[in-house]
């Protein structure tokens, strides 16, 4: 049952990537982030009232959440900070990349959470997880070859060294998911942990952003915003929910997760006509190839 809930997770995950692309076309990266988390908040905001307020209508279901210490609180602040920290690297360097490009070298981010999981937590690779992480990270670096073809200079373009340092803390953030998902319920992660984002992310708009919004790209409001809170939403409330499950393998839903991968790249490839795709599809058949081997040698 895990295994479908990662893959419908996956479908709305790479709906999600679609969504954000939309959303940053000609627009300010930081309002933009900011104004999804609001819409966040909104969706998960009645589930929170009711179980505080009305405890009995939703108690025993998936969607009641629990009052959980201040050690928890403090807890789901550090995991606001990783996907925030994750967020900001990805979306300015989903605006300014092809999302053909960008999508997959963050679909590789399964293989820097097994890397992690044998750094911090020991964990030895097997043979079929070995072939994994080396086909994705041969993959990965022939991305980096295509990004060249298309006048990247990866040396000095920081565009794409963001999209790599949010596919490394997304990593993080995927490790540290675990953790949570261990000790606390599923919905008081995801419900404040988005309260806390939405907090942390007014204060970077404040500060950051609104001091020199005249000097930079204005921001407008679309409503692929509010679609993107709504896919991020539910595909997070699934992937936690399978994370939950007996016998769930963070490495293993982490994996398909990404496979959503699929959604955004043919997005770019057929209406945003990105260039190359035939070089990328190359190149995204590796990264798959990496992550069947990852969830082989993960069962």
């Amino acid at each position: 049952m895990w295994l479908l809930l990662a893959l419908i997770s996956a479908i709305l995950l790479g709906s999600y990537e679609v969504f954000k692309k939309v959303s940053l076309e000609e627009n300010a990266v930081i309002p933009v982030i900011l104004v999804s988390i609001l819409f966040s908040c909104l969706l998960l905001a009645p589930f929170l009232f009711i179980s505080n307020f009305y405890p009995d209508l939703l108690k025993g279901s998936l969607f009641f959440v629990p009052q959980v210490d201040l050690h928890a609180h403090l807890l789901f602040v550090i995991k606001a900070v990783i996907v925030l920290t994750s967020w900001l690297f990805a979306y300015f360097a989903l605006k300014h990349l092809p999302l053909s490009l960008a999508s997959p070298i963050k679909a590789t981010q399964p293989v820097w959470t097994v890397v992690g999981a044998m750094l911090i937590f020991g964990e030895k690779l097997n043979v079929y997880q070995t072939i994994g992480v080396g086909i994705t990270l041969i993959s990965f670096y022939m991305f980096s070859v295509t990004g060249k073809k298309e006048g990247l200079s990866l040396k000095s373009n920081k565009w794409f060294w963001f999209i790599v340092l949010a596919t490394i803390t997304g990593a993080l953030s995927g490790l540290y998911d675990k953790y949570l998902m261990n000790q606390y319920d599923a919905m008081s992660v995801q419900v404040y942990y988005t309260f806390y984002q939405a907090i942390i992310m007014g204060i970077i708009t404040l500060f950051l952003w609104a001091p020199t919004r005249k000097k930079t790209t204005p921001f407008k409001f679309k409503w692929a915003i509010a679609f993107i809170a709504l896919f991020l939403v539910t595909a997070d409330f699934v992937y936690f929910y399978a994370l939950t499950m007996p016998g769930s393998m963070i490495s293993v839903v982490s994996t398909i997760r990404r496979s959503g991968v699929i959604v955004p790249f043919f997005y770019g490839a057929f209406v945003l006509h990105d260039k190359n795709i035939k070089l990328k599809v190359i190149d995204l058949i590796g990264v798959i190839i990496g992550m069947l081997f990852l969830y082989l040698g993960s069962k």
